[in-house]
């Protein structure tokens, strides 16, 4: 991989991508400390000094904001936004027609389905600025701060719009700096800001470790998180590269005196179809009942139930709960997302098929056999790498957010395998000495 950079830094439009690239982010990065009108930063830095290191269900979202979301400044939402709004649009390209024919008419479809994607990503920030802002006025954004109430002291209309409106240009700058990223620099530009987001966060988290420990000073515990982090990762790019290739022969065609055809490849179906979706998917509705608990302020029995099985990171409802909607989002997103049926009509179509399956109907069951069993280990790996970090680093005062965490390490590991592969297929692009030797 270091090889790679070295290599790509030698190449000049290379280095002129990775270079504006980089420019991107410390942009971002800057932004994430700019802070919106209306807000006392002294308040804000107070609660955020007495604040558990645990924040329950604002963690997740300031994982992903880089830490701004708690410090409420113009990068606040981050890119959480736009990863919802295409989720969203996924999701509903399999249930309206309309979107299902925009997909299929390839560029000219996908560059209208992400069109909406902006409109939705706007709406959706208008809705968690307005959401934040009235969170942190009623000081439920940092609970049991005693200042938590006097974040926003200003409390007119004018004030609140003011604020939404920032924090909603906000995220449309972060979604643009995305776009130009993908555009003239190198990778996915919204998943290298994700990527960002969570490595930020990394030296916090791992010296908040260090000064928790009591063993030589702090320095076992941080070493033995170092390496337990470095054993995940191993594990992690494994599973990740893994994959069961479906062995695909295509018959020879004979068109005029030219023959076409006759060529045998493949189709890579990973063991980890659904990414880190399931996680997101499961943390969110997860947090639905502590959020309905936090705005209630009900002391009712229910209320008690939810704050202590389901609010409680750590205890057993919470956990089991956790891992089986982990695993059923799994198999729900690999569904929507790969069609055994489609890709099997495409094979027809092109002449092609699977050793010793008939073409059309039987090809598409096959497929879907195939895939429900590697989606079970995969669904598996998900719910465990979500769930062991927590249990096995409680004792070093970790925590679900850690940076060694379920959602935060499949999300680093998968955004640095992909942006790798990127830099060394445009080094082969450049680079033809394999050829002529």
């Amino acid at each position: 991989m270091l090889t790679a950079f070295a290599r790509a830094f030698r190449t000049p439009d290379l280095r002129k991508k990775l270079l504006f690239t980089l420019g991107i982010i410390v942009v971002y990065r800057v932004g994430t400390h700019v802070p919106i009108p209306g807000v006392d930063y002294k308040n804000v830095q107070t609660c955020i000094d007495q604040a558990s290191a645990n924040q329950g269900l604002f963690g997740l979202v300031n994982m992903f904001s880089g830490g701004a979301l708690l410090q409420i400044t113009i990068f606040a939402l981050g890119i959480m936004p736009y990863i919802t709004a295409s989720i969203i649009l996924q999701l509903l390209t399999v249930v309206i027609p309309r979107l299902e024919a925009l997909k299929k008419e390839g560029q000219a479809g996908t560059a209208k389905i992400t069109q909406y994607t902006r409109y939705l990503t706007v709406a959706l920030a208008v809705l968690q600025g307005t959401g934040l802002v009235a969170t942190a006025r009623s000081g439920a954004l940092f609970s049991g701060c005693p200042v938590a109430t006097s974040i926003v002291p200003d409390r007119s209309i004018f004030t609140t719009m003011t604020m939404v409106i920032t924090m909603t240009a906000g995220t449309a700058v972060v979604m643009w700096l995305g776009e130009i990223i993908t555009d003239r620099g190198i990778g996915n530009g919204m998943s290298i800001l994700m990527f960002i987001s969570i490595a930020a966060t990394f030296p916090s988290a791992l010296w908040a470790i260090k000064q928790q420990g009591s063993l030589a000073d702090g320095w076992i515990e941080f070493g033995t998180v170092i390496l337990v982090g470095l054993v995940m990762v191993g594990l992690v790019v494994f599973v990740e590269q893994a994959q069961r290739r479906v062995p695909v022969q295509y018959a020879k065609r004979m068109i005029g005196r030219r023959s076409y055809g006759g060529t045998s490849t493949y189709i890579p179906l990973k063991v980890n179809q659904a990414g880190v979706i399931p996680v997101i998917f499961a943390s969110s509705l997860l947090y639905i009942p502590a959020l309905i608990v936090q705005f209630s302020n009900s002391n009712a029995g229910w209320a008690t139930w939810i704050e202590k099985n389901l609010a409680d990171t750590a205890a057993t409802p919470h956990i089991i709960l956790y891992f089986f909607l982990i695993v059923f989002f799994a198999f729900f997103y690999v569904a929507i997302s790969f069609n055994p049926e489609e890709v099997a009509d495409n094979m027809k179509k092109y002449g092609g098929f699977i050793p010793g399956i008939r073409a059309g109907r039987p090809t598409a069951e096959y497929l879907s056999y195939v895939l429900n069993r590697i989606t079970w280990p995969g669904s598996l790996y998900l719910g465990l790498i979500a769930l062991v970090p927590t249990m096995a680093l409680a004792g070093f005062g970790a925590n679900q957010n850690f940076p060694f965490g379920g959602t935060s390490i499949l999300i680093i590991v998968g955004v640095g395998l992909e942006t790798v592969k990127q830099i060394e297929s445009q080094l082969q692009q450049r680079n033809y000495e394999g050829f002529l030797r």
